[in-house]
């Protein structure tokens, strides 16, 4: 099901009676989607649980695109165009039709020209927002097989054979789809935890031809390598699905998550990557996974994912421009 965006979640603190137009926040400058916008960001919530839920993980991130807002309204003002483009609200286990309500909105934001950033919700919001990239770059006439890049940073592999979709098949079934159109699966993980992804996992991510580094080889004197390693997968593809699982951060930085990391990959170098990957010039849609808030403490998650929002929105969509120049 498809909401309208509800405006009256961007509220908040305002300071322009005594700053002026250099005091303006999120809440003074996101403006509902309308049919004129054909430049700026594009935010589009997916208000799921089904995917945590059949995935035996704890439910709550059903209200991760609410929260998400409040705490993007008090951040100051974005330098691009912000519009809210609405919720995909799965009702009850009804995942399969939210995941195509959203590959639809999604699609219809990149044909405008806008770059979507999708806040969840459970993982599953990576196969929609990769079918709907998928349809974009159909509708656009794009070559036969584009080069697109999947970069995740997750603690999970996310590519159960489980028979019914749900937060841990997302790149499992990406790759199917992949496979029918003839596509390369082209998939990074960053961050993969060995303590939270069985030996079946590992054997499917090689047989896949995954690309990952597990959090220990992501530490302290590992950053520029780690860098390196994106770079060169980048090198390798022309559009960027990108999508941050909340749970690759210490579970200290983001405890409102279903699985929280006993390890986990430090805020500093997840923001270094974020960085690169919007300034790549080749990103076309990015989504935030798995922040509940029903488990977040003083909505340290909260806060977390709405500066990477924030961070990745204004050079994504600088550099997304220059490359229509």
């Amino acid at each position: 099901m498809f909401q309208p965006a509800n405006m009256s979640l961007w509220s908040g603190r305002d300071d322009t009676p005594d700053e002026g137009a250099a005091g303006l926040r999120w809440h003074q400058c996101v403006k509902a989607l309308s049919n004129e916008a054909h430049e700026g960001v594009a935010l589009l919530g997916f208000a799921s649980d089904a995917g945590v839920a059949r995935n035996h993980g704890r439910p709550g991130a059903r209200q991760g695109p609410t929260k998400l807002r409040r705490m993007l309204a008090g951040l100051p003002a974005p330098s691009v165009p912000v519009y809210d483009a609405g919720d995909v609200v799965c009702e009850d286990d009804a995942l399969e039709a939210a995941q195509a309500e959203q590959a639809g909105q999604l699609a219809s934001l990149l044909d405008q020209g806008l770059l979507p950033i999708t806040l969840g919700g459970g993982h599953e919001v990576a196969l929609g927002s990769f079918r709907g990239l998928a349809r974009h770059l159909e509708n656009q006439g794009a070559h036969a097989k584009p080069r697109v890049g999947i970069i995740n940073l997750d603690a999970h592999f996310d590519l159960r054979l489980a028979p019914r979709g749900s937060s841990g098949t997302p790149f499992r079934q990406i790759a199917d789809d992949c496979q029918e159109k003839g596509w390369a699966f082209q998939y990074c993980c960053l961050g993969i935890s060995r303590f939270a992804n069985t030996q079946a996992l590992f054997d499917r991510a090689k047989d896949l031809g995954v690309w990952w580094r597990e959090d220990t080889q992501m530490g302290p004197g590992h950053e520029d390598a780690t860098l390196r390693y994106l770079s060169d997968f980048m090198a390798q593809v022309d559009h960027v699905y990108f999508t941050l699982c909340l749970d690759v951060l210490p579970a200290a930085v983001a405890p409102g998550v279903s699985a929280p990391a006993a390890y986990g990959v430090s805020l500093t170098l997840v923001e270094n990557l974020l960085d690169a990957v919007a300034q790549s010039g080749k990103l076309r849609l990015a989504d935030i996974a798995e922040l509940n808030p029903s488990y977040d403490i003083d909505d340290r998650t909260a806060r977390t994912a709405a500066r990477c929002v924030a961070r990745l929105a204004d050079p994504a969509m600088r550099a997304l421009i220059g490359t229509r120049s």
